[in-house]
């Protein structure tokens, strides 16, 4: 077993690749238990076909979209034209993506509420449990989920649009935008995928918000991971379970239940 030095400080980059790990740290343990990845799957598979017809959709009226945010180039020339086109294009699709991601998470987890919540609590169990666990009813925790998924989803989109704004920018929205969009988009992918294992200490988005901002290399390197994990076809479907597992762990890191390294056996 290796155990952390309280006392010896971590550097930021450090801190962000554990918090990357923790996503492989949480499919390994899906991995190890079919039960876990059995529940984690259905939610997320129902949620990525409606997804996926929205995508198909997007995509074949895509250019006609670019048009229309482009009117103010209707007279240019040629090749200035389509270029701007191009770039529109670009930013929708990317705007998509963003906003796609985040309440795909949101959407997977309305749906499959009580399966992630028996997935965070196997994990919770592994490690020790949650002494004091507040139980909270189906109907109950659904609203909470509902209401914290609504706000993050706001969130997201008042993020979305400047960064769609700014990716007309020549060299900068094609280089500095997109790393700038997957670190808002982990952030509030984080911040989404911990509710369930902080409703469980009775902690609502609030409480997420300061405890994950006093570590947010850590929560970064997770979120992060987790955002561009979701840009692979089909991983948001069958790395869903594993985001969960992860999160759960980066709750337990983050409200001072340290995870040390050990060899993880089956659930």
């Amino acid at each position: 077993m290796v155990k952390e030095d309280p006392s010896r400080p971590v550097s930021a980059v450090r801190q962000f690749a554990t918090g990357a790990g923790l996503l492989g740290r949480g499919l390994g343990l899906v991995l190890r238990s079919p039960r876990l990845l059995g529940l984690g799957l259905l939610p997320a598979l129902l949620a990525g076909v409606l997804y996926t017809i929205g995508l198909v959709i997007l995509i074949r009226y895509l250019p006609e979209l670019s048009a229309k945010v482009t009117w103010f180039a209707d007279g240019w020339t040629g090749f200035w034209r389509d270029f701007v086109e191009v770039l529109a294009g670009a930013g929708l699709l990317g705007l998509t993506l963003l906003l796609g991601i985040l309440t795909f998470t949101a959407v997977t987890l309305l749906i499959g509420d009580p399966f992630y919540e028996k997935i965070s609590e196997l994990v919770e169990d592994r490690f020790g449990g949650v002494p004091d666990a507040v139980e909270v009813g189906f109907w109950r925790s659904l609203r909470r989920s509902l209401a914290d998924s609504v706000r993050l989803i706001g969130l997201s989109i008042l993020a979305g649009i400047p960064l769609f704004a700014l990716g007309f920018v020549p060299v900068i929205g094609q280089t500095v935008i997109p790393v700038l969009a997957a670190a808002v988009g982990g952030w509030l992918i984080a911040l989404e995928l911990t509710g369930v294992p902080f409703q469980r200490r009775g902690q609502r988005l609030r409480h997420r918000r300061v405890t994950l901002a006093t570590n947010v290399p850590l929560t970064l390197g997770f979120g992060v991971a987790v955002f561009c994990s979701f840009l692979i076809p089909l991983g948001a479907i069958f790395l869903m379970p594993a985001a969960i597992a992860g999160a759960t762990l980066l709750a337990r890191r983050t409200l001072g239940k340290p995870v040390h390294i050990t060899t993880v056996s089956s659930l």
